[in-house]
């Protein structure tokens, strides 16, 4: 057994106890600090041994460690403790202090004592990782230690072969990776066709940066992440290996594979899909991969176009098309609407009186009809408003099918809203356009000058008439009249919108079962009315002029006398008839008595209990009934289409326009579909004498080249996409021609103007710190030379002295 050097003969003769008892205490109190800081004190650690002892290693070793050591602690250092970490790692994985030398000695670039560990250590296990679940050999990659790398990989068992692989090739280790591409695992080439989400599948930590999972992208394989770098020596070297990356599926693809990946990860399926053709686009796999890379380049171009319509990323759009953001669009343009009808209101009429002489007239000429019929700026906007709502009322019954529509009760609102709208501007529209003939009229006579002064013709004269003056049946009175129903129809639109509130959505639901109880009451209600109404009108039809008021003697009074008796308006009075009959008046009053008792007391009080019951069994529920009001406001919103609010869904949109587009081409194309067939004709009936000419040559070698320009050359995408992703040096074979050499120049340049650009770049901080490593790997062999030095040349020192001893002894002896 060796002897520590710190009980060592010193040259005097004198043991070196008390700076190696110093040292051990030293060592004791540094481990006792780190334990106390990283673990719990109860947990058993493993024994410390002496300062600068380790037993596989023989006392060179042992002090060059001890040189080392003590040099890190006079520089104020503290050696990093690679056992268990109470933040990251259990107990259970405890490294050994062989370990930890071992993954220092790795991260560091401490060749010799990797390479004396590997070699004489047997029970070293090379797959410990430290605190963070790195091991050496991804210490040694992400520190640039090539020796070591070597070193490391001529073990078996080796584990996160692949990790380090990935992780060299983001930085751009060329040499790192080529050494690691001679590793057995990457013998057959399988390795490097599989991602790390696959040897997840499989159970396999090939891919693992620790026991968590890949530091990258589950689904980037080494030639798609060399891609995305920019690496082209590794993308070259790589290709040769056989690597490839396999195109993404058709988006519509319907395979076993793509239904898993979609339902299991729909998200990794479409990263995958995004890496993929990032590896595939990039410069360093076209210029390396393809023959043709200027026509692969285009057609990978067109086919990502097609993509980019399909799967749409950070979008405009997409934002609005949102069922939040629809509905806050469509809310805010309501109430914009609403405002412009209260503002409407407001200025109608402003400037503009009952009667004609009351006037503002800025022209003596302008007919008393123009000054009212003609549409404002105000009304302008209502009316684009009302056209926009008219639109998209149509696209919905487009979308959804007239049954569909009316089936919704609030479509049923929109349409006669809506209906009473258009009704009320043609109305209107008409109003004006008479008035505009009568004013062209009086615009021709240039005698003229004041209409006040003259007398007007009975098709002029009736539009410079007073309002009170107008005919019933006016098309602006009829206006005016739809109108003010409209606007009624437009402010009840509002409870529509209400139970996205929370505080309205419970009372709007309670209206709404309300206005279903009144419906379900109006039926008895009618019954009644009706029969008290026409029973009314029987009793006092003959009694025109003989009562005190005309109640009852019309079915018009009759309706309107009842009516307001609901309310208590009506007077009692209005069954008394001015002649002496009184069974008639006495029945009168016994009829009106019982419609009063039977519609005041029973029937309106038991409508009053209806909508309390309704009242309280929303009240009980509120919280579910709201909620379910608001999701069913929701899912309205959920629908595609719909996107832009009125009036801006008048604006033809880019996608309507290119859906125009492309059906003017198709029937563009169905127009000269007959000359389209007269020209494939002709193109194979000169295709087939083409054929026929080189089958009487019989040159294979013509054969050949024909057959290598159409696979080159050919229309089909697919077969060109896929013939200019087989690498190029399996065509060395064929005779090079003109086209190839130019792409092979265009090829040559462009990626040594990469590399030249790549290398003029500012030195930064990884190659600052790549610097570093190389020194302190310096460092440490020049150390391991002079330890071997010294031990030498103490060596040759004892058998000097022994010589030198032994030769007095002889003499002595032989005197």
């Amino acid at each position: 057994m060796n002897q520590s050097p710190a009980f060592g003969p010193r040259r005097g003769g004198s043991p070196r106890v008390a700076a190696g008892a110093g040292a051990r205490r030293n060592e004791s109190q540094d481990y006792l600090l780190m334990d106390s800081e990283l673990g719990d004190d109860g947990y058993p650690q493993p024994p410390l041994l002496p300062y600068g002892y380790y037993p596989s290693f023989r006392g060179s070793d042992n002090r060059l460690a001890h040189r080392r050591q003590t040099v890190l602690r006079e520089k104020g250092r503290r050696l990093a403790n690679r056992g268990p970490a109470y933040m990251f790692n259990d107990h259970s994985t405890s490294l050994s202090i062989e370990e930890e030398r071992f993954l220092d000695a790795a991260e560091y670039g401490n060749i010799p004592v990797v390479r004396k560990m590997l070699e004489e250590c047997l029970s070293l296990n090379v797959n410990c990782v430290d605190y963070m679940g790195q091991n050496a050999l991804q210490l040694a990659v992400a520190n640039e230690h090539l020796e070591i790398t070597e070193l490391l990989l001529k073990k078996e068992n080796l584990s996160r072969v692949g990790d380090a692989l990935l992780l060299a090739i983001s930085k751009g280790y060329v040499r790192i990776v080529e050494a690691i591409l001679s590793h057995p695992a990457f013998a057959e080439g399988k390795r490097l066709a599989t991602s790390p989400s696959q040897s997840e599948l499989q159970q396999d930590d090939f891919y693992a940066y620790d026991e968590d999972g890949t530091r990258f992208s589950h689904d980037v394989t080494p030639i798609i992440l060399a891609a995305h770098c920019q690496e082209f020596e590794i993308v070259h070297t790589l290709l040769r290996k056989g690597a490839r990356i396999e195109r993404p599926h058709d988006y519509f693809c319907k395979c076993s594979e793509c239904n898993q990946k979609q339902k299991h990860d729909s998200f990794s399926h479409s990263r995958s899909r995004i890496n993929a053709y990032k590896g595939l686009a990039s410069p360093a796999y076209l210029s390396l991969s393809s023959e043709d890379p200027v026509m692969t380049a285009l057609e990978l171009s067109n086919e990502l176009a097609v993509l980019a319509n399909i799967e749409k990323e950070f979008k405009m759009g997409k934002i609005m098309r949102g069922p939040f953001m629809k509905f806050v669009a469509h809310a805010a343009s309501f109430t914009i609407f609403l405002g412009l009808l209260v503002m409407n209101a407001a200025d109608r009429f402003e400037g503009t009186k009952l009667l004609p002489n009351e006037t503002s007239t800025d022209n003596a000429k302008q007919l008393f009809r123009m000054k009212t019929s003609c549409f404002s700026w105000m009304e302008m906007l209502i009316i684009s408003w009302v056209i926009g709502m008219i639109w998209a009322e149509c696209k919905e019954i487009w979308t959804q099918g007239p049954k569909e529509y009316l089936f919704e009760l609030w479509n049923m609102l929109d349409f006669g809203m809506l209906a009473i709208f258009a009704a009320s501007f043609i109305a209107r529209f008409m109003a004006f356009w008479h008035a505009s003939k009568a004013q062209s009229i009086i615009d021709a006579n240039d005698t003229l000058k004041d209409l006040t002064k003259v007398t007007l013709g009975d098709n002029v004269k009736y539009y410079n008439l007073a309002r009170i003056k107008w005919d019933p049946s006016d098309p602006q009175i009829i206006s005016e009249g739809l109108y003010a129903i409209a606007v009624v129809l437009s402010f009840s639109r509002i409870a529509y919108i209400l139970p996205a509130n929370e505080s309205f959505g419970p009372l709007q639901i309670s209206l709404g079962r309300t206005v279903k109880d009144i419906f379900k009451f109006m039926v008895i209600f009618i019954m009644v009315f009706v029969a008290f109404m026409i029973g009314m009108f029987n009793l006092y039809s003959y009694y025109i002029g003989a009562k005190q008021n005309e109640a009852f003697t019309t079915v018009e009074e009759s309706f309107k006398t009842l009516f307001w008796a609901i309310f208590g308006l009506s007077e009692v009075k209005s069954v008394v008839i001015n002649y002496n009959h009184k069974f008639i008046e006495n029945i009168g009053y016994v009829l009106y008595g019982v419609y009063n008792v039977t519609m005041v007391i029973v029937l309106l009080n038991m409508l009053i209990a209806m909508i309390n019951s309704s009242f309280q069994e929303i009240e009980d529920d509120a919280d579910v009934e709201w909620k379910f009001a608001r999701a069913k406001l929701w899912f309205s919103y959920f629908e595609e289409g719909r996107t832009l609010p009125v009036p801006f869904n008048l604006v033809p949109s880019p996608k309507s326009l290119f859906y125009l587009l492309l059906r003017l081409k198709k029937w563009i194309s169905e127009l000269f579909q007959g000359h389209k067939k007269g020209f494939q004709e002709d193109a194979e009936m000169n295709k087939r004498n083409e054929e026929k000419k080189f089958g009487i040559l019989g040159s294979h070698e013509d054969l050949s080249k024909l057959s290598l320009d159409k696979k080159q050359f050919g229309h089909s995408k697919q077969s060109s996409i896929r013939s200019s992703e087989d690498f190029h040096l399996n065509s060395f074979n064929n005779p090079p021609r003109q086209y190839q050499k130019i792409m092979k120049r265009l090829i040559k340049r462009y990626v040594l103007q990469a590399q030249i650009d790549k290398e003029s770049d500012e030195v930064n901080e990884g190659e600052l710190k790549e610097i570093k490593q190389d020194i302190s790997s310096l460092r440490y062999e020049l150390l391991e030379e002079k330890s071997q030095n010294s031990e030498d040349l103490a060596e040759l020192i004892r058998k000097l002295g022994e010589k030198l001893s032994m030769r007095p002894n002889q003499e002595e002896s032989n005197r």
